[in-house]
């Protein structure tokens, strides 16, 4: 593989990631659950859900196909699977609440337990994004650099949602909810697209279509 070729599938995986895990609109979640927090332990409680996300998410990286293939499912069957459940979360990005309001509504119903939930999980390693990293680092197509590369990848992204953790009541003055909710909505669009793709590529894999160009 070329570096051209790289520098393409690591912008793409950024771009991927970035839209699952959805940095921006986790600023009001952030905002929500540390508003009984005293301010000097904002930092601490902004690293706390980063560490578990970085922890769930590589769990799955790591071990989310081996789990499939051991009870039998194939990797094409769960990019397809993945890839509409992409699309639907795309959908509720695009048309349905925005990310902040519909999980700063579900911590409120749930009792607000701290970093955990819903910061970290579902707002930082959320289904989507657990999706994603299984999809990118299929062990039939991409090698153990591949994959490592994808992981340099998810923490680069981690570490900005820990920079704009950090930066979060600056950001939310600046843009108000208006602009979370646009940048989400722009997101949910971006994340359809990359739905889409996953769908074809998992059709592509089972033999149902073939979309690689033939040589001349």
């Amino acid at each position: 593989m070329t570096w051209p070729f790289v520098f393409q599938d690591l912008v793409r995986e950024f771009i991927t990631l970035f839209v699952v895990i959805d940095p921006v609109g986790t600023i009001p979640v952030f905002l929500f659950a540390t508003a009984a927090v005293p301010q000097r332990l904002h930092r601490s409680f902004a690293l706390r859900a980063v560490l578990v996300s970085a922890l769930v998410l590589g769990l799955f990286l790591v071990l989310g196909q081996i789990i499939l293939e051991g009870i039998g499912l194939r990797l094409g069957a769960f990019q397809i699977a993945g890839g509409i459940i992409l699309f639907l979360f795309a959908l509720s990005m695009i048309f349905g609440e925005t990310k902040a309001a519909s999980e700063i509504k579900e911590a409120e119903n749930e009792d607000l337990s701290g970093a955990v939930f819903p910061l970290a999980i579902p707002s930082i390693a959320s289904p989507g994004a657990i999706l994603a990293v299984v999809i990118l680092t299929d062990n039939h197509s991409t090698g153990v650099v591949e994959q490592a590369m994808t992981a340099v990848v998810l923490l680069f992204v981690l570490a900005i949602t820990f920079v704009l953790l950090l930066l979060a009541s600056k950001i939310q003055k600046l843009i108000g909810q208006t602009g979370v909710s646009v940048i989400s909505r722009v997101m949910g669009l971006i994340l359809a697209t990359v739905a889409v793709d996953a769908v074809l590529q998992g059709l592509e894999q089972m033999g149902v279509l073939a979309l690689s160009t033939p040589p001349v």
